[in-house]
């Protein structure tokens, strides 16, 4: 350990010493990183290779969604299997279509298609059609898509292996090291087979810095509406307890910060956390943006047709494996294509859809999913997951 490592981690740990922090520390799972029940899916995904088509459950349920809102429910028999869209668990104004959600379940079923092939099925998807609406007063399941299941080769490949080591990174990224031409090549072509979806990839500084100016007011923009920072503060999971009752939403874990401030600020309440955000640079979200050599947007001809949403979210999960495969990291920036939704709920000009046309340069497109990558500096961390008892009708 380096001697500066050492005498910052020291001074952390003789402050909760003194402050008597040591027992919150431990209670706040400080020493317990990516353990107990909500961390056991990760490890568990391959340990019965004989329980049939269950097993690719076990591989979807690892997938990305909106908030870590795990929005999945399904069905399973030995010939096939339904997923379903629970529309309770979601984030509320944010995503007041579901769009974002669907986009989830669409990563849910990529995960699961891999599986299927590497466990030796012949797996057709069927995805449902119809449009995007409010959410509905009263959740229920609702049917979005179904996998058909017959006897077929086993093919492993590089995106399923990559599932288990697939997760989120919010830190700051390393932007000294450049994206290889293979791997950009090899992304721009993972929509290739798609009429109705499409990826954008940029790399120049100034068409990235356009699309981080836009992401970053929108951040903005969007959290000063109460009820969107309500709707996911609903799904902040601060307290180690609520991580393992619950198996679901944002930890501190995987806020994206180096371990010794992820361990102090899991010792914080929420308001001092709020605090210490409030105190952050001006641009600080662009500026952690623009540390990623590459930024992307996914399109579809319909933003708010729901087959498309699922085409995304596929092409995102996709994506992301690639990504983890080849040693890079990922990371979601929605906030532009959120405030596409909030404006078009509350009856304003569509301002984002114009900024984002504009950078796209096509109108035809419409962009439903915005990323980043690059090479981390801090490896990024799992997060909960739930059961499959929890997930299964």
């Amino acid at each position: 350990m380096k001697r500066r490592s050492f005498l910052k981690g020291a001074g952390i740990v003789t402050v909760l010493v003194a402050g008597g922090g040591v027992w919150r520390a431990y209670d706040q799972g400080v020493f317990s990183v990516g353990k107990g029940p909500a961390y056991e899916p990760w490890r568990d995904w391959r340990s019965n290779p004989n329980e049939g088509a269950l097993a690719l459950v076990r591989a979807a349920i690892l997938a990305a969604s909106p908030h870590n809102t795990q929005p999945w429910l399904f069905k399973v028999t030995n010939s096939w299997i339904e997923l379903y869209l629970d529309t309770d668990r979601n984030v509320g104004a944010l995503d007041p279509y579901l769009r974002e959600e669907h986009l989830g379940m669409g990563c849910a079923i990529e995960n699961l298609m891999l599986a299927a092939a590497a466990s030796g099925y012949l797996a057709t998807v069927t995805l449902i059609p119809g449009k995007l609406g409010p959410i509905p007063a009263e959740g229920k399941p609702k049917l979005v898509a179904r996998v058909d299941l017959v006897a077929g080769k086993h093919e492993e490949s590089e995106l399923y292996d990559a599932i288990p080591r697939r997760h989120t990174n919010r830190g700051a990224y390393n932007s000294q090291i450049p994206i290889p031409p293979q791997f950009v090549d090899a992304l721009s072509r993972l929509a290739s087979e798609e009429a109705d979806a499409r990826i954008f990839l940029f790399t120049a500084d100034g068409d990235r810095k356009k699309i981080a100016e836009i992401s970053s007011a929108a951040n903005t923009e969007l959290y000063s509406d109460p009820e969107v920072e309500g709707g996911s503060d609903r799904w902040i999971r601060i307290k180690w307890s609520s991580v393992q009752k619950y198996r679901d939403g944002l930890t501190i874990d995987a806020f994206g910060l180096p371990p010794i401030a992820t361990a102090v600020a899991k010792t914080m309440p929420l308001w001092m956390l709020r605090w210490a955000a409030s105190r952050s640079t001006a641009n600080g979200y662009a500026h952690l943006m623009l540390s990623a050599p590459l930024i992307g947007i996914i399109a579809v001809s319909d933003r708010y047709d729901q087959a498309n949403c699922l085409r995304a979210g596929r092409i995102w999960q996709r994506a992301h494996l690639l990504a983890t495969a080849r040693g890079l990291a990922g990371r979601p920036c929605n906030e532009a294509v959120e405030m596409i939704d909030h404006e078009r709920a509350q009856g304003k000009p569509a301002q984002r859809a114009g900024l984002l046309a504009e950078v796209l340069g096509d109108t035809t497109w419409q962009p439903t999913f915005l990323f980043y990558m690059g090479y981390p500096i801090w490896a990024a961390r799992s997060s909960p997951r739930r059961s499959i008892d929890r997930v299964v009708l």
